[in-house]
């Protein structure tokens, strides 16, 4: 079975900011405003669930005029932040209760927003069109905050949201929600089928489109194990504040682990920018990684980065128009890619040839696998004797 992706929808463009230090003390405010709102807004919720009542989001904003009205502290911010602050609550409990009503009844709280606490989160405000306005290339933030924006690429459109925030590196970011208009490529006539693996990231149909492992974390690994034995020489004791020596290697250590992230994500669109720009339609294994970080190749694993290559892959489909279809993944190892068969049991992992039984096909277990979805997905161009039809696509939501 396998299910189409839509396109259009929006995007994100992502800034850096030179903040003053002016700048900096009032957004820090005002995240001490937003996070007193977010941790009321759990309070209330657990105190009206235990009651038995509904905790709604305009029951919590009622709570908030109320809040505001008698408390100068709280007033003396911008409404915006917070009132989005009550929004990203009720929008984040209504997914938790929708995710505990389909888990059987062992951990009734599992996965309900939580407090956050004062040095463990890091400042992250929203502003919707009203609260916020660009001039003359600087953000102006209601509160009377003003930002300078680094512009490493123009915006496409008049941005309909943005989200202020600052990373564990201390650096300040503005992330702008865009309308993401298709952008059409030429029609290439080809397609093409994708499977994830961990000795290649992928394999595809096309030889000249299989992505090697970039182990770009084992690469690094002598640079973090240098690192980590400085913190390990100048850990402080309980209760004692860390060393200058251990802040630095701290930061070295995390400034690493963030490259090694940009590597990754620039490995993995720079990949998917070249399968969609030569392929009309792909089908791509619905493969989800998570169950790898219990074996052990979860360190291979997670150093592929399969799910945010599979992520850039789906996104740059969308943007560009192509056909993208994720295909359910039971089986795919053990299904014949030329004729349909079924193996009489699954396949070890350290079998790499695919021989099939009925009609005596030998090839590659991953090559075996990429053509198997794109017989599923019914992309095949010449037809396949003997398999089974390709279950109804489903259109996923933008």
């Amino acid at each position: 079975m396998a299910r189409k992706v839509d396109g259009g929808g929006h995007a994100r463009y992502t800034y850096r900011l030179r903040v003053s230090a002016t700048a900096r003390t009032r957004l820090e405010a005002e995240w001490g405003r937003c996070r007193w709102v977010w941790n009321e807004c759990v309070a209330r919720s657990g105190k009206a669930h235990w009651d038995g009542e509904e905790c709604g989001p305009a029951r919590l904003d009622r709570m908030l005029t109320q809040a505001r009205a008698v408390t100068p502290w709280l007033a003396a911010g911008a409404s915006v932040p917070q009132q989005q602050t009550v929004r990203d609550f009720a929008a984040s409990r209504t997914k938790a209760l929708k995710d505990i009503k389909d888990r059987l009844p062992v951990r009734r709280r599992a996965g309900m927003p939580r407090h956050k606490r004062k040095h463990g989160a890091g400042p992250t405000l929203n502003y919707t069109r009203r609260g916020f306005r660009l001039k003359d290339g600087r953000l102006h933030l209601a509160g009377g905050i003003v930002l300078t924006v680094v512009w490493s690429r123009p915006l496409p459109a008049d941005p309909s949201s943005v989200r202020v925030y600052r990373d564990h590196l201390g650096h300040w970011y503005a992330s702008f929600v865009v309308p993401a208009p298709i952008q059409p490529l030429p029609a290439t006539g080809a397609v093409i089928g994708i499977d994830w693996g961990v000795k290649e990231t992928v394999t595809t149909t096309s030889d000249a489109h299989d992505l090697p492992h970039p182990q770009h974390g084992r690469k690094a690994k002598e640079r973090l194990s240098r690192y980590d034995r400085m913190m390990a020489r100048r850990r402080p004791e309980k209760g004692q504040a860390a060393s200058k020596g251990y802040r630095e290697a701290q930061k070295w250590r995390a400034k690493t682990y963030a490259k090694i992230a940009r590597q990754r994500q620039d490995t993995g669109r720079k990949w998917a920018k070249k399968v969609v720009r030569d392929h009309d339609a792909i089908a791509v294994e619905d493969f989800k990684p998570k169950f790898l970080a219990r074996t052990s190749m979860a360190r291979k694993a997670a150093d592929a980065a399969i799910g945010a290559t599979k992520q850039a892959l789906i996104e740059m489909g969308r943007k560009h128009g192509r056909d993208v279809h994720l295909v359910h993944p039971a089986h795919t190892t053990m299904d014949c890619g030329s004729c349909g068969a079924r193996t009489k049991h699954a396949l070890p992992l350290s079998e790499r040839t695919y021989t099939c039984t009925a009609c005596g096909a030998v090839t590659s277990r991953d090559k075996n696998s990429a053509r198997v979805m794109l017989v599923r997905a019914g992309l095949d161009p010449a037809g396949v004797e003997g398999a089974r039809p390709p279950g109804p696509l489903v259109r996923e939501a933008a």
